[in-house]
């Protein structure tokens, strides 16, 4: 409708466009939740990475620094004398004779533990799963757009009925909102000019090769000075205003 087209810049930016593809200011605020809910499973995972790192580091110092290995070694000597209950021939057999050293020892590296860290390609397929998380969160915002293109193909009289209410809504929003501005560049119009403005105003009065430098911006909306911007026809009033806006 010529009544509402072109929309002023804070309508647009309170509306969802389906058409544009970077993430709008009303569709930032779900993102960052999504986001947010994120924070806790990616604490855990550093957690748990860190613990699984440090444990290793703990069994490792363990493994190369309880490095133990003794020997024993003795002789057996030779006892003179008769016993006074002869020996069975078995326990003869299994007994070591005299000339016969006796040496035992053992090391400790098969008790130690033998630990084995994770590679960098474990760590990132463990990460994998996270980082697809997030960009579904960050890919939601697209599908979530067809939402209402699939509600007005099966319910065409409710869309109707939405469209209606969007349009009241906007021309009420619309009323109000120049209603406010009026008041809000009135009582700006009944202060004195601040220092800074007339300054600007001087150095654009005498050297209009500055004014690529110095734009001043729409008094309501705050786009920078273009062409089409039309000032406020009072001689004493410094207001500038874009096309929508005046």
């Amino acid at each position: 409708k010529q009544t509402l087209l072109p929309l002023l810049r804070e309508e647009a930016s309170s509306l969802i466009f389906p058409c544009k593809p970077a993430v709008q200011r009303p569709e930032l605020q779900y993102m960052v939740m999504e986001l947010l809910r994120c924070i806790p499973l990616l604490l855990f995972l550093l957690f748990v990475c860190g613990l699984d790192h440090f444990v290793f580091s703990i069994l490792s110092i363990i493994q190369h620094h309880s490095f133990v290995e003794y020997s024993y070694q003795s002789e057996l000597a030779a006892l003179e004398g008769r016993p006074v209950v002869p020996p069975r021939p078995s326990a003869r057999q299994g007994a070591p004779q005299p000339s016969q050293p006796l040496r035992c020892g053992a090391v400790s590296p098969a008790c130690l533990p033998q630990p084995t860290g994770l590679t960098r390609q474990q760590y990132l397929n463990t990460c994998l799963p996270l980082g697809a998380l997030a960009l579904l969160c960050l890919a939601q915002v697209y599908p979530f757009r067809l939402r209402r293109a699939i509600a007005a193909f099966y319910f065409p009289k409710r869309e109707k009925t939405r469209v209606l209410f969007l349009y009241n809504r906007l021309l009420r929003q619309r009323k109000n909102f120049l209603h406010r501005q009026r008041g809000r560049v009135a009582r700006q119009g009944r202060q004195p000019p601040e220092l800074g403005m007339l300054l600007l105003q001087w150095c654009r009065r005498r050297c209009p090769w500055l004014r690529r430098c110095l734009r001043r911006s729409c008094t309501l909306c705050g786009t920078p000075e273009t062409p089409r911007h039309l000032p406020c026809p009072a001689p004493d009033c410094l207001a500038l205003y874009c096309e929508g806006c005046w």
